[in-house]
């Protein structure tokens, strides 16, 4: 997580990559002097994969100066981020992730001239990029940040969910995707299958790499919940195509899987919309598509546990018997076989013993033909293969397979969100009743990402009695009992428009999530929506129901708009600091920062101008950008809600450093007290003899300078730290500064307001004490509040004080989050001592260097504004409490671009400004102008 580290690396990986193509031509000369060198070309390029941030340091490299020309044209990244850091909160972090990507979009736009003159292909025309998500199980790196939208075309690359990879299916977290079996299978199959076995290179063409991708990565379920389209694709190559061009085709057979044709006497003629299979019986079963496939049941659909081409194939018919036709018959049937989809499955159980019946085993692979594919066809058969038979064992589980004739919009089912939003707390169970259908569209109007829903599936009847009962009827665990031999089990395919496809088989009752973050500003209103589709049996009803699980709902919410809670946060405590300033502009008492944080949160005013107008802003910044619009609704209704989250942790950051402030002042006081009324009682000569030393070492002259400089003496060191070590530790320096500051100014209020009482006490040693301390205060009180603030009791005192700690602790809270957003560098920087370190990044350095002259420019509320004044224009005042309304809008902005590392800018900018203002005031002062910053309160004296 730091962008220096990132930029070493990839000047590694350069180096790496001709040093392996280096060595490919050092062992060919060594081969070549010994006579054993082989014909061929020389390796030119290679292969990089990358986890994590490697892949994003894979794709910093291809565009980094030094590398050869087409030394690397193929990357396969697996959890990588590619938009945006998973957290970006350092500034250089996200202007190299910036800088990179801007490059990329750059190098796939063809070079023309100024008239528009063709100059030369992309230069990244030949690099393809592939991203391999893991899914909602990674909780580091989200789908939506690996994305490759706005970055890479769809014709050099793609994004790709392991949920939705052929012979994966699975989530896995974000270091799981380096040993899952499944995955590391798949993904080095693909890799072998991108070398050219005729030349040992990696194929030179990017299309046909691509391709290989598509074909080795990719199922045949689409990634969007788009049959239809699919099938008119399709339907293009499958109308009247003799068997000698099927034979080659994908969804034709092998050649040399062949079954006897034993005559018309053993074919079936399925009468009714629905046809089962329940044992490999070496039949083929004749579908009349005219007649089946009439009344809008234009979709067919076929799920099986049989295996393609070995235990089932599907052919289709333009008629049945002689034609006119030139071809044979056998020449103009189509088959389809191979357009079956395999989808995971749970193991299918077997029998016990021979004859017995078992559970229904899942289905392993599903077929879907349109209208489209049907059109030209008259019958459609399924053949089914004999069942083996295995010598001493017992035979294998029974075999499955249904498919149904069936209209798309009578298995339509819509959820919309009041009726999500009330499972919350109401379980609603539906009945779904034998002869449905069997492909369920189960369509969510809020996106499974932000509320998971725990989807049920019970089975209360299959055929055997009324469905209709319920379950506490005598009888009905029986025939559950027995259901469960004749019902498949269900199986949702999930489809989202952020992450893909997944599979949830053997479905009963289980959690559906997918990894998507629906109300993001740049999202398409498609992502608000996820749609479900449920394979269930139409022999059985089912009881189902759909609730919306609270605790996955909040814990994927936190996941997924942390950035956005992380930026909003910063702006919380600019409208805390824009309270505070207006508060002392009217002349009024600064309010401490819980106040000032609970005071924006009032209806109706303040939470429309602070929380709802920079999301109105956000939207019509979208339109004029032309920007995909977010869903509206779910866009504001989140936003508010990473709002109020901010507020809270805010609030909880203010009670636990003003609690660990007010200890500290009670404790400060309580032993400076015990110590004052004992120190003329008891004699400790050691430790007199030490605070001698210690005072002797205070009169030292550099010492006592520093002490009436202690503003210089804190930016000083807090500049040479952040530039010359570590921004992070710039900024801690300065959060000590204002941390004995506050404890300073609290142990004032607290000593003024008597906490322990002892003025009330009427011994002379508290008396003597008392009057000690008064006299102390009153000659160690700094000159301008001796003079400026003349005070009249110890009260106003304390009060003034009280105010001055809620100025300081509000600065301490903005800088304290500064420097939480370093904190992730500084540990990566901690863990590399000792392996050369080098300068800070010269971005963060500066932007570091702004947020403390920030903090000691504006340490004292006094300087609340600034006045601008330029030669033939009228002075211009602003003020502070404007300048923080303005930064807390840009680090919401920020937010919701989930780039929270930009309100840092905002902060260094006041910061520069701030320093350069007081420098002209000061200037202006020693010239015998007036002060700018010289303003009378009413109430402070």
């Amino acid at each position: 997580m730091d962008g220096g580290i990132l930029e070493e690396h990839t000047e590694y990986v350069v180096n790496a990559i001709h040093r392996i193509l280096d060595q490919y031509r050092a062992s060919y000369d060594v081969r070549e002097k010994e006579g054993a060198a082989t014909s061929g070309s020389l390796p030119k390029s290679v292969l990089l994969v990358g986890h994590s941030m490697g892949g994003f340091v894979a794709r910093a490299a291809i565009i980094h100066p030094r590398l050869r020309k087409s030394a690397v044209e193929t990357v396969l990244t697996l959890s990588s981020p590619h938009q945006s850091p998973p957290v970006a909160l350092q500034p250089s972090l996200g202007h190299y992730f910036a800088s990179v990507n801007q490059q990329w979009r750059k190098g796939y736009e063809v070079e023309t001239t100024r008239t528009g003159r063709f100059v030369s292909d992309p230069v990244l025309s030949h690099v393809v990029v592939v991203s391999i998500s893991g899914g909602y199980h990674d909780y580091q790196v989200r789908t939506k940040l690996e994305s490759l939208d706005g970055i890479v075309p769809p014709t050099n690359g793609f994004l790709i969910s392991s949920t939705g990879m052929k012979n994966v299916w699975l989530s896995m977290e974000h270091q799981a995707i380096l040993w899952c079996n499944q995955l590391v299978i798949q993904v080095s199959h693909t890799l072998l299958s991108l070398i050219d076995s005729r030349t040992g290179q990696p194929y030179a063409n990017a299309q046909k790499r691509l391709a290989i991708f598509t074909r080795m990565l990719r199922s045949g379920i689409p990634p969007s919940f788009n049959w239809k389209m699919q099938s008119q694709l399709a339907s293009q190559k499958l109308k009247h195509v003799s068997m000698k061009d099927v034979k080659h085709a994908a969804a034709a057979c092998p050649s040399n899987v062949h079954w006897t044709d034993d005559g018309l006497e053993r074919d079936l003629y399925i009468q009714t919309t629905t046809v089962t299979v329940l044992a490999m019986d070496g039949r083929r079963r004749w579908l009349d598509i005219q007649k089946l496939g009439s009344n809008g049941k234009n979709h067919f659909i076929f799920v099986t546990n049989l295996a393609p081409c070995s235990g089932v194939r599907l052919h289709m018919w333009p008629e049945k018997g002689t034609s006119n036709s030139n071809l044979p018959l056998s020449g103009r049937v189509v088959e389809v076989t191979l357009k079956m989809v395999s989808i995971p499955s749970g193991p299918a159980p077997t029998q016990i013993e021979p004859g017995s019946q078992t559970e229904q085993a899942p289905p392993s692979a599903v077929f879907w033909l349109g209208p489209e594919d049907l059109h030209g066809f008259r019958f459609l058969t399924i053949s089914v293969a004999p069942r083996p038979t295995v010598s001493g064992r017992p035979p294998p589980a029974a075999s499955m397979a249904v498919g149904q004739f069936f209209n798309p919009e009578e298995g339509k089912i819509e959820f919309p969100p009041l009726s999500m939003l009330q499972s919350f707390y109401s379980h609603k169970e539906t009945l779904v009743k034998e002869d449905h259908p069997l492909a369920l569209n189960l369509s969510f109007a809020l996106s499974l990402g932000l509320l998971p829903v725990t989807l049920s599936l019970k089975t209360v009847g299959c055929g055997i009695k009324n469905s209709e009962l319920p379950d506490e009827v005598a009888g009905n665990v029986e025939n559950g009992r027995l259901c469960k031999l004749r019902c498949f089990p269900p199986v949702a395919l999930v489809w989202d428009d952020t992450s893909g496809l997944h599979i949830f088989p053997n479905l009963y009752s289980e959690t559906i999530v997918v990894d998507s973050s629906p109300a993001l500003w740049g999202s398409t209103r498609d992502s608000e929506k996820t749609t479900v589709l449920l394979l269930v049996d139409p022999h059985c009803s089912y009881r189902t129901s759909v609730t919306v699980s609270v605790t996955a709902a909040s814990s994927r919410f936190l996941l997924l708009y942390s950035p956005q809670i992380i930026g909003f946060s910063i702006a919380v405590v600019f409208f805390a600091l824009m309270r505070q300033a207006r508060s002392w502009d009217l002349d009024l008492p600064i309010p401490s920062m819980l106040l000032a944080v609970e005071s924006n949160l009032r209806m109706p005013v303040p939470i429309f101008l602070l929380a709802i107008v920079p999301i109105l802003v956000s939207l019509l910044l979208t339109s004029l950008m032309s920007q995909p619009f977010p869903p509206f609704a779910s866009f504001i209704i989140v936003s508010v809600v990473c709002y109020l989250f901010a507020n809270g942790f805010i609030i909880i950051l203010i009670l636990v450093t003003q609690s660990v402030f007010y200890v500290a002042a009670i404790i400060h006081i309580f032993i400076k007290t015990r110590w004052e009324v004992w120190e003329g009682k008891v004699c400790f000569g050691s430790f007199h003899r030490f605070i001698n030393l210690f005072s002797r070492f205070s009169s030292l002259k550099v010492v006592r300078v520093l002490r009436v400089n202690p503003l210089l003496v804190t930016a000083l060191t807090a500049v040479m730290l952040a530039c010359l070590v570590h921004p992070a530790l710039g900024l801690f320096a300065l959060l000590i500064f204002h941390a004995l500051g506050c404890h300073k100014m609290l142990c004032s209020h607290a000593w003024r307001k008597e906490l322990f009482g002892y003025k009330n006490k009427g011994n002379d040693g508290s008396r003597q004490f008392t009057s000690k301390f008064d006299e102390r205060s009153n000659q160690r009180l700094p000159l301008e509040e001796n003079s400026s603030n003349r005070l009249d009791s110890p009260k106003s005192f304390g009060d003034n004080q009280l105010e001055m700690f809620h100025h300081r602790h509000g600065m301490l809270i903005l800088h304290l989050v500064a420097a939480l957003m370093f904190a992730p560098s500084l540990v990566a920087w901690l863990q590399r001592i000792g392996m050369g370190q080098s300068f800070p990044w010269f971005l963060d350095s500066a932007l570091c260097t702004g947020v403390i002259l920030h903090g000691i420019c504006n340490s004292k509320p006094e300087f609340n504004y600034f006045l601008f004044s330029f030669p033939g224009i009228p002075s211009r005042e602003v003020r502070l409490d404007f300048v923080y309304l303005v930064a807390g809008y840009y680090s919401y902005l920020s937010g919701l671009a989930l780039a929270p590392y930009r309100a840092i800018y905002v902060m260094a900018a006041i910061g520069f400004i701030s320093f350069v203002l007081r420098t002209l005031q000061r200037r202006n002062r020693e010239k015998g102008e007036v002060s700018f910053g010289s303003r009378k309160h009413s109430h402070r004296h």
